[in-house]
C-alpha cells in the first residue's frame, strides 16, 4: 500500500452508537492517483467502527486509469469495497445517484474522491445523525482549503440558496454528508442537482431534521479540479428550478399561470386601448407597433400557462412514474449472492436492536 498524502489522524468513534449498517458512496472521475490513498484513509477512519460498513465507488466514465485502479484496489481490500462503473461520463449528480441506489446501508455517507474531504469525520457525523434523530448532517468546510476564485462564488451561492430555499446551511457545496437511507432514497437527483440535496430533502422531511457539522478540508494533492467558472451559471439556472419545485411542486399552474396572467393582462390592456381609439376616435391602428406588442404579449401569456406547466409535469412523470434513471451502470464485479460487509472485530460490535 502507498503512503497516504494526508497527515495521520486518530479515528474517533462515538462512545454510544446505535446499531446500523453504513454505506459510503464516492463518485470518481479521472482520480486514478487518489483511489488507493482514499481507500487507505477510509479504512484508517473506520477500522474500529462497531457496525457493518461498505464502500461504493462509482466510476463516472473516467478516461484515465481510474477504472483499473478501482478494480485493483477493490480486489486488495475485499468484497465490502464495491465498484459501480457508468457507461460514460454522466456527471457528478448521476454518479452520486447511482451510488445511493446501490447502497445497502441504513445510513449513507457521500464524499468526494479527491481527498479534500476527510473520512475521519464520518463516525462523528453519523453519531450526530443517529443520536439527534436527524435525516441529514451536512459538512461545513469552515476552514476551506481553496483559492478565492472558488471561495467567493461559493460564498455567494450558499447565501443565495439558503435565502431562496429556506434551508439555512453555511456550505451547500460540501459533498461530505450523512443521510438516513430512508430519507435520501425518497429523493431523485437529476441534471446537476447534487448541490441542492439539502433543499430537495426538505421536500420530504422537516428542515428541523437537517443539521450541519464542521469538517476537515484538505488542499487537493493529486489530479485536477472538475469545477470552473461555468459552474456559477449552472448553479443559477438550477436554483431557479429548485425554487420552483420547492414552492410550486404541487401547484405548478400558480407559478406559470401567474406570469402568464401578468403578460396576458398587459397585452389585453394594450389591445383594449387600441380598440378604444379605433372605435371612438376612428384612428388607424393596423400599422402601429403597439398592436403587434399587445398581440404577442397575449400569446406569450397563454403559452406560459400551458406549455410551461405541461413541460414540467411531463418531465417529472417521465422520470418518476416510468422508473427511468439518469444513468446506465453496471457493478464490477457483479454482486455476490451473500451480502459482503466489513464487519467489526469480535466484541467490538454495537448492540443490535
Amino acid at each position: 500500500m502507498s503512503q497516504s498524502p494526508l497527515p495521520p489522524s486518530k479515528p474517533q468513534i462515538p462512545a454510544s452508537l446505535p446499531y446500523h449498517t453504513l454505506s459510503i458512496v464516492v463518485p470518481m472521475h479521472n482520480e486514478a492517483e487518489n483511489v488507493e490513498p482514499l481507500l487507505e484513509r477510509i479504512h484508517l477512519a473506520l477500522e474500529p467502527y462497531p457496525c457493518p460498513w461498505e464502500v461504493v465507488l462509482v466510476d463516472d466514465g473516467s478516461s484515465d486509469a481510474t477504472p483499473s485502479e478501482l478494480s485493483r484496489c477493490a480486489g486488495i481490500w475485499g468484497p465490502h469495497v464495491r465498484v459501480i462503473r457508468l457507461s460514460r461520463n454522466f456527471k457528478q449528480t448521476a454518479a452520486m445517484q447511482a451510488g445511493i441506489d446501490a447502497a445497502r446501508g441504513s445510513v449513507i455517507v457521500t464524499l468526494d474522491g479527491d481527498l479534500q474531504n476527510d473520512p475521519i469525520d464520518i463516525p462523528r457525523m453519523v453519531g450526530q445523525l443517529l443520536d439527534k434523530d436527524l435525516d441529514l448532517v451536512a459538512g461545513w468546510r469552515r476552514n476551506r482549503q481553496d483559492n478565492l476564485f472558488r471561495k467567493i462564488p461559493s460564498w455567494i451561492a450558499n447565501r443565495l440558496i439558503a435565502r431562496m430555499t429556506g434551508v439555512h446551511l453555511r456550505d451547500y457545496g460540501c459533498s461530505l454528508k450523512a443521510f438516513r437511507a430512508s430519507a435520501i432514497k425518497n429523493v431523485r437527483l437529476y441534471g446537476e442537482m447534487h448541490r441542492f440535496i439539502p433543499a430537495w430533502l426538505a421536500t420530504v422531511t422537516a428542515p428541523q431534521r437537517i443539521a450541519q457539522e464542521v469538517v476537515i478540508h484538505h488542499p487537493r494533492v493529486f489530479g485536477q479540479s472538475k469545477y470552473g467558472i461555468s459552474r456559477t451559471f449552472r448553479v443559477a439556472l438550477d436554483l431557479i428550478f429548485v425554487y420552483f419545485f420547492m414552492r410550486y411542486r404541487t401547484r405548478p399552474g400558480h407559478f406559470f399561470g401567474g406570469i402568464g396572467i401578468m403578460l396576458g393582462t398587459l397585452g389585453g390592456i394594450i389591445l383594449a386601448y387600441l380598440a378604444g381609439i379605433k372605435i371612438f376616435l376612428g384612428e388607424n391602428i393596423g400599422t402601429r407597433p403597439l398592436l403587434f406588442g399587445g398581440f404577442f404579449l397575449v400569446i406569450a401569456g397563454v403559452q406560459m400557462v400551458t406549455s410551461g406547466v405541461l413541460a414540467e409535469l411531463l418531465a417529472r412523470i417521465y422520470y418518476e412514474s416510468s422508473g427511468t434513471r439518469a444513468y446506465l451502470a453496471e457493478e464490477v464485479p457483479p454482486p455476490a449472492k451473500n451480502e459482503c460487509w466489513h464487519l467489526p472485530a469480535s466484541g467490538n460490535e454495537a448492540g443490535k436492536p
